[in-house]
């Protein structure tokens, strides 16, 4: 017996325009930062290009992913396109974990062989990139925690600002000092910056990929507010996992009162352990099998 609601928009989906702004504003800094590194020599200038590129490429994938997951279900894909989202964010964390260590290694190259570069022009460069970044973060912002892909396309453009602000820092060192390794020395900076962050994000999507349970619902709790309810015997063929950021689901064999099947009970039971997920673990989706305590021996599961 099943009991649940419509899978309707995603969480990233529901953001697509700011990911189009935000996507728009990272192609531009790119190129004014391109350009930039090439009138000047600064590493730095163009290792903060190379990260916009990812974080560019990282918001396309978002973006292009949400197109995806708002085709309808089908009968071949039950949940329509909507892992696509943890699908390219997987992708974006690989793509800037490898930026990340590009950036690093090149960095310590260039500290054993520092090259000249001109501060004026990397300091004008550099902030343009970081009110274009500012203005990125301005527009996230609030949009942060709404999925894997809106956290991971914030922590882009976020660290991009930081990266921006290493770009100036390291222009006035060498305009005041003619010390030319800041330049490399932010470079490595921005290399472990990037790293660990994307990092994380790449482990986050991974679990959801090998279907773990969220990490914030407690199955223990699950488990006690399910069999907390009046005529619920016992549960087993417990599941709990997340189809794409903000749709977590749940599936479970509750062991039932035998009255329940006798006097017409099983409706309002069905309803009462809906509303009991939905009020205490803010899951929306969920079928249940009813089955009286005879049951069991009809089964082989080796699920708890």
């Amino acid at each position: 017996m099943g009991h649940g609601h419509s899978h309707g928009q995603t969480a990233t989906g529901s953001h697509r325009g700011l990911l189009a702004g935000v996507l728009a504003i990272s192609v531009g800094i790119f190129a004014i930062e391109v350009v930039g590194a090439l009138l000047t020599g600064s590493l730095a200038l163009l290792a903060d290009a190379g990260h916009v590129l990812a974080d560019a490429g990282g918001v396309a994938l978002a973006l292009g992913a949400t197109l995806l997951a708002a085709r309808p279900p089908s009968g071949r894909r039950t949940f329509g396109w909507a892992r696509a989202e943890i699908l390219a964010a997987a992708i974006n964390g690989l793509i800037l974990s490898g930026i990340g260590v590009y950036v690093f290694i090149e960095g310590v190259r260039r500290l054993v062989d520092p090259a000249e570069v001109e501060p004026g022009g990397m300091a004008v460069f550099g902030a343009i990139g970081l009110i274009g970044n500012l203005i990125g973060v301005a527009l996230l912002y609030r949009a942060r925690t709404a999925s894997l892909n809106m956290k991971g396309a914030f922590l882009e453009v976020a660290t991009d600002t930081a990266t921006s602000v290493g770009v100036l820092i390291a222009a006035g060192v060498i305009a005041l000092t003619g010390f030319y390794r800041a330049d490399p020395i932010v470079s490595v900076l921005i290399g472990l910056i990037i790293v660990p962050r994307a990092l994380k994000l790449l482990r986050e999507a991974v679990s959801i990929l090998l279907e773990a349970a969220p990490a914030d619902i407690d199955l223990d709790q699950v488990r006690e507010h399910i069999t907390g309810l009046d005529h619920v015997k016992d549960i087993h063929d417990l599941h709990v996992l997340t189809v794409t950021s903000g749709l977590p689901v749940l599936s479970a064999h509750v062991v039932v009162d035998d009255s329940c099947f006798q006097d017409g009970h099983a409706p309002q039971l069905l309803d009462a352990l809906q509303q009991c997920l939905t009020g205490h673990f803010d899951v929306g989706h969920s079928t249940f099998q009813l089955e009286p305590a005879g049951h069991a021996g009809h089964e082989h599961s080796t699920h708890p």
